[in-house]
């Protein structure tokens, strides 16, 4: 299954994608007497998620009125999450472009805070502050149920799914000093995701996923989920050891490699299977009263 969450006006609604439509959850309640949450985030926090995709494997929703993909304005998958984990340098390809040692005995994680949010074909505005930020395409996990002290071979069991992630970072600001990091990764705009979250069911192989940076159409930077540092599961166990992780909370998985974005420019996360994720960039340093 997949979940996306639709804007209409000033409404956010979560819908179902299936081929070229999308069916809000709350027709869905309306035309067949279901009473499933209407935002993606009430869903995971409810533990309807494996419900809802057990009711969705059996129903035909050809039958209800649906909207076309292309005439869907898409949004973040959810605002407010409990937490973000970023991870550092997870591909050794990517360490080297910051001329860093990739870490090798455990992850190097971070956390945003959720004013970085932003969704599909939203801007992302380049701070006053950065004469140099970079976009990073990332795979997403999105955890599902709460989380304490997993193994790696259990993690997958509290997985909601997966999805398409853009991180920012304010590079000259953390070259400057390591302990810039948080400041670096915070500026508004910072990280967007969607437009879908992929149910852990429709993933067979997550080693297999190719993950790419695209920069104004052209592919930057690719890699598969096979040659990060640390796995998924391993950074779904790692953190949940660390602290408690709750259904919504979102791990970045880290990039294949950094792109540095202009005014004018179009980043896109892509990732094999999953629908894409585009957006525009802005340098604040070019608006008229800063000129």
């Amino acid at each position: 299954m997949r979940l996306a969450t639709i804007i209409e006006g000033s409404r956010e609604t979560a819908a179902i994608v299936e081929g070229d439509c999308v069916y809000k959850l709350e027709d869905i309640n309306k035309e067949t007497g279901t009473n499933w949450y209407t935002d993606v985030f009430g869903i995971l926090q409810s533990q309807q998620l494996e419900e809802l995709n057990n009711w969705y494997s059996k129903e035909k929703l050809g039958k209800l009125e649906g909207i076309k993909r292309d005439k869907a304005n898409f949004g973040p998958l959810y605002r407010h999450p409990r937490k973000i984990w970023g991870i550092g340098l997870n591909y050794v390809e990517h360490a080297a472009d910051l001329s860093e040692k990739a870490p090798n005995t455990e992850p190097a994680s971070f956390m945003k805070p959720d004013t970085t949010i932003i969704g599909p074909n939203d801007t992302i505005n380049i701070p006053l502050q950065s004469e140099r930020t970079t976009a990073e395409a990332e795979l997403g996990i999105i955890i599902g149920k709460e989380c304490k002290d997993v193994e790696e071979e259990d993690a997958i069991h509290y997985v909601a799914g997966y999805t398409t992630i853009i991180d920012m970072t304010a590079e000259d600001i953390l070259q400057k000093n390591p302990r810039y990091l948080t400041r670096s990764k915070s500026f508004d705009t910072f990280f967007s995701f969607g437009p879908e979250l992929v149910t852990a069911d429709e993933v067979e192989y997550v080693h297999r996923l190719e993950v790419s940076t695209i920069i104004n159409g052209e592919l930057h930077r690719k890699n598969a989920v096979a040659n990060m540092m640390f796995t998924p599961w391993k950074l779904v166990s790692f953190h949940s050891k660390v602290m408690t992780l709750l259904p919504g909370d979102i791990i970045s998985t880290g990039t294949p490699g950094a792109v540095v974005i202009r005014d004018g420019d179009v980043v896109t996360c892509d990732i094999s299977g999953f629908a894409p994720l585009s957006n525009p960039v802005k340098d604040l340093k070019k608006s008229p009263i800063h000129a």
